[in-house]
């Protein structure tokens, strides 16, 4: 094997085969919330104001994290609700209501998954068309290939979208938020604080402080602000009654018109957050198996207008303008609060094999990573079981539909979503993670402590089939290991290890040349060995690097007959980026690339004389809380890693739509 190829195409996994292992701690708990925080002071008055009494690191100041944050907050939450409903319904209790309210909406995630429940859409399977390699313009057919899976992470991943707010949280939330301005504060100094203060003074429209004041002195969220806002307009609307010789002047009034249009999104909401707590009230017993079971449906549709350019050879290049879609649905229960039940529908209309087939770019690096063919009719892409053991230190999967090696193993990639991640298929996540292009499997994820984790996991393909074996048959299966460390709060890496078996040699991965993919079409049974190193790395709150390497190698034992193949990434994530909840993200690396192979005639003539680099750019606006657009463009050069093939450019505008 040509050494120096490797230690190019591994630099990261060099580098974390030094740094130890990996956790897969949530990552929301790898983000903390500091005694300065709105949250931290809103949480600390509530708990103080309802007496309650828990022992808790808000009492002193302590830094917590999200997760920690959560946990007291959940504990809390029914005396919290309990002391709103008893206390007389004034600007305080508003307010505090209107507190407990975006605490529940910003610490969602966190408190869903103390519950165990369900998040995003499941992975879907794909039934592409596997296309032609293209030397020199000469073109040598591939032998079919079964059913491929493109995956979302079935867990978030420890440093993620959502935790770096790369991505929307897919959780509920209190409300929609349309605009940067919805998201800020009000301070002392702005026109609304002093409007709304200046109605006070003048027409004493709210009360409730001991002091009888407003306390007009510091930072109000725009749900405060507006709990305030909708007590004084209530006071009002009775003060002004027609006929009455109590009247506002024109100035208030303009006033008064303006808060209501500025503030409507929030008022309109009041009342929705009042019947959230209202629920909490007359909810007091947490943990009670009466809860359960609780069912849940979610769902996820993208529309993606897409075109493609270049790619004649290795294809055609005569590529149209195509309008897709992929719709999931999800269906997903708890019956004990900590094992969830996923159940996932989807459709798609991607004909063939996309851009990526014979005739048009003839390539697996054109492949998009929210690309699905069913016809437009529904099928069933997943179905889980989860349930924890051991202490809730360990969680085993049970996944007879959609299974793949990153259903239990952390993909540990910040893009790693098709419909708010990367938008092609090989900038998701380490090809490794896709080898076999299983279908049914299981696994464990063990807590080994507060920031180290190991993860094991098994599939097959036609895992159903008892004349191929089964799960533990004849026909193509992988087993994966992973150990995850989480050595400072900003720096996640891990290490895998991989082996599986293939009945002609072929990884399945469809993510770079395929001529790596067949492993140079080595056409007997073989053993897989893989290693992948995966780094995240969150510089600052606005600036997420990411990379990962793969190394593979395919042995044939009754010939002799190998081969290896390489890939690498490396990634740069810039959340909030012109306006909150916005995500741009730039990739560069190199798609799975054959750099040895040896002992068999299939090679002859289809060595890889080029490199082929990826390169892809996409910028994520955050419309509201269940809708993104994320225009982007990946092009790759070499495809095939071929001198003589033409650079491909594919360009898509995304829109992803969540409930």
């Amino acid at each position: 094997m040509n050494i120096q190829y490797s230690l190019w195409s591994l630099p990261l996994l060099l580098l974390t085969t030094t740094t130890q292992l990996t956790t897969a701690v949530s990552a929301t708990e790898q983000r903390h919330v500091q005694p300065e925080e709105w949250a931290y002071t809103a949480l600390r008055s509530l708990i103080q104001t309802s007496q309650c009494n828990i022992s808790n690191n808000l009492q002193n100041n302590q830094l917590v994290n999200r997760q920690e944050f959560a946990t007291i907050l959940s504990t809390c939450k029914p005396k919290i609700a309990q002391h709103i409903a008893s206390a007389p319904d004034n600007l305080a209790t508003r307010q505090n209501r209107a507190r407990l309210a975006r605490l529940l909406k910003d610490f969602a995630p966190e408190l869903t998954t103390l519950a165990e429940p369900i998040n995003s859409p499941e992975p879907v399977q794909t039934n592409p068309v596997p296309p032609t390699i293209v030397q020199q313009s000469e073109a040598k057919p591939a032998s079919p290939v079964p059913v491929i899976q493109p995956e979302l992470p079935n867990s978030p991943p420890p440093i993620n979208l959502e935790s770096l707010n790369i991505t929307n949280s897919p959780n509920d939330s209190i409300g929609q938020v349309t605009n940067v301005s919805q998201l800020q504060d009000i301070q002392p100094n702005d026109w609304a604080y002093q409007a709304l203060r200046s109605l006070i003074e003048r027409y004493g429209c709210i009360a409730g402080y001991p002091d009888g004041t407003f306390r007009g002195n510091r930072t109000l969220t725009r749900y405060e602000f507006a709990a305030a806002l909708n007590a004084c307009l209530q006071q009002l609307e009775q003060q002004f009654t027609p006929g009455t010789a109590n009247s506002a002047n024109q100035e208030d009034l303009v006033a008064l018109q303006r808060l209501r249009q500025e503030f409507a999104s929030e008022l309109t909401k009041l009342s929705d957050l009042e019947g959230r707590v209202t629920n909490l009230e007359n909810y007091q017993v947490t943990g009670s198996s009466s809860q359960y079971p609780i069912v849940q449906l979610r769902g996820e549709t993208i529309f993606a207008v897409s075109d493609a350019f270049g790619g004649d050879p290795p294809g055609t290049g005569d590529a149209n303008t195509t309008l897709n879609h992929l719709t999931r649905l999800q269906l997903a229960s708890t019956f004990s609060g900590l094992d969830r039940l996923r159940l996932t529908l989807s459709a798609g209309n991607f004909e063939g094999f996309g851009f990526g087939s014979p005739d048009v770019l003839n390539t697996n690096t054109a492949l998009l990573s929210f690309q699905e063919n069913t016809n437009n009719s529904i099928q069933l892409s997943s179905l889980e079981y989860r349930f924890p053991a051991f202490n809730n230190h360990v969680v085993f999967t049970v996944k007879p539909v959609g299974f793949s090696l990153s259903s239990v193993l952390t993909a540990n990639a910040p893009f790693f979503d098709s419909g708010r991640g990367a938008i092609s298929r090989f900038g998701e996540a380490n090809p490794v993670f896709k080898i076999g292009a299983l279908d049914a499997g299981f696994g464990m994820d063990w807590l080994l402590g507060n920031r180290a984790r190991l993860q094991l996991a098994y599939g097959a393909r036609n895992g159903d089939d008892p004349e191929d074996g089964a799960i533990l048959g004849e026909n193509a299966h992988a087993a994966g290991l992973q150990f995850l460390l989480l050595p400072t709060d900003n720096i996640l890496t891990g290490v895998s290890l991989i082996y599986g078996y293939s009945p002609d040699g072929r990884l399945n991965t469809f993510t770079g040349s395929a001529i790596a993919d067949a492993s140079g079409f080595i056409n007997q049974q073989s053993n897989i060995y893989a290693a992948s190193g995966t780094l995240q790395w969150r510089i600052s709150p606005q600036v997420v690097f990411s990379t990962w390497g793969g190394l593979v190698g395919t042995y044939a034992s009754e010939t002799d007959a190998f081969a290896v193949n390489t890939n690498y990434m490396f990634s740069l994530g810039f959340p909030d980026l012109f306006q909150e909840g916005n995500v741009l993200g730039v990739l560069f690396g190199q798609p799975p690339k054959l750099i040895e192979v040896g002992d068999f005639s299939g090679s002859s003539g289809l060595s890889e004389n080029g490199d082929s680099f990826h390169v892809e750019v996409f910028y994520q606006i955050k419309v509201n809380d269940n809708i993104s657009i994320t225009p982007g463009i990946f092009f790759v050069t070499n495809p095939g890693n071929i001198d003589n093939n033409n650079d491909i450019f594919i360009g898509t505008v995304r829109s992803t739509f969540r409930f």
